[in-house]
């Protein structure tokens, strides 16, 4: 806050008085206004910086925290501005879903080749507002390098047997004749085991997910059970 001399009081020492207008002049003239959170960085930028470089983005939610929680081994989610998105690894639950508006501060660093944002609790702001993402629509082959840690949405074919690997999740193959992509349904993201071990080879799906990859497989993680739809032949 900026006094102006008028704010200051007449019984207050001239000197005091002095002293305490040059404060809120060198505090005016450094721009802090109390109120101000850190710099941020956009996202696309932020994922190229080194490992172990601290930044801050701000974004939209688009994993709800704990979603990938089986196979990631924490309970982090994933965030998107205008320009990426990048998932933010957490030890803790924080209590927010799709949409929430955050700041989040942290250090970058690549697991399994997925690129990170290491945070702690504390270091995660909810701002005012919300926003649902909207998925972008890419073929199985362009999923990689250029789309993680965007939401992204395909329709494709399954190409092989739903491979149950719990407690982590499952792996399925789908190809829309555009390159094969795996779909990664973590364990902790609510669905029914019935129903993904009855889906068969040739079914056609549209599945909206996080694009991901684990160690040199690609991926596309759905968030939700109603992430995965089977198209009417």
């Amino acid at each position: 806050m900026t006094l102006s001399s008028s704010a200051v009081s007449s019984r207050m020492p001239m000197g005091r008085r002095f002293l305490l207008l040059t404060l809120s002049v060198v505090l005016a003239a450094c721009g802090h206004t109390g109120s101000e959170g850190p710099k941020t960085t956009p996202i696309s930028e932020a994922r190229g910086r080194a490992n172990g470089t601290q930044v801050t983005v701000e974004g939209y939610v688009t994993v709800q925290p704990g979603a990938f929680a089986s196979a990631m081994g924490n309970e982090g989610f994933a965030l998107q501005d205008n320009t990426g998105g990048i998932y933010v690894k957490l030890a803790r639950k924080l209590d927010f879903g799709l949409g929430a508006h955050v700041r989040v501060t942290g250090t970058l660093n690549d697991e399994s080749n997925l690129r990170i944002l290491e945070s702690e609790p504390g270091s995660v702001e909810t701002l005012a507002g919300t926003q649902q993402v909207g998925a972008k629509d890419v073929k199985t082959g362009d999923v990689g390098e250029s789309t993680e840690g965007l939401l992204v949405r395909i329709n494709a074919r399954v190409t092989r047997p739903i491979n149950d690997e719990l407690p982590y999740g499952y792996e399925l193959y789908v190809d829309d004749g555009s390159g094969e992509v795996q779909v990664y349904i973590h364990g902790s993201a609510g669905f029914d085991p019935a129903t993904l071990n009855a889906l068969t080879v040739g079914q056609t799906l549209q599945v909206t997910g996080f694009s991901s990859q684990y160690e040199s497989t690609l991926e596309v993680a759905p968030r939700q059970p109603s992430d995965l739809v089977v198209q009417a032949r």
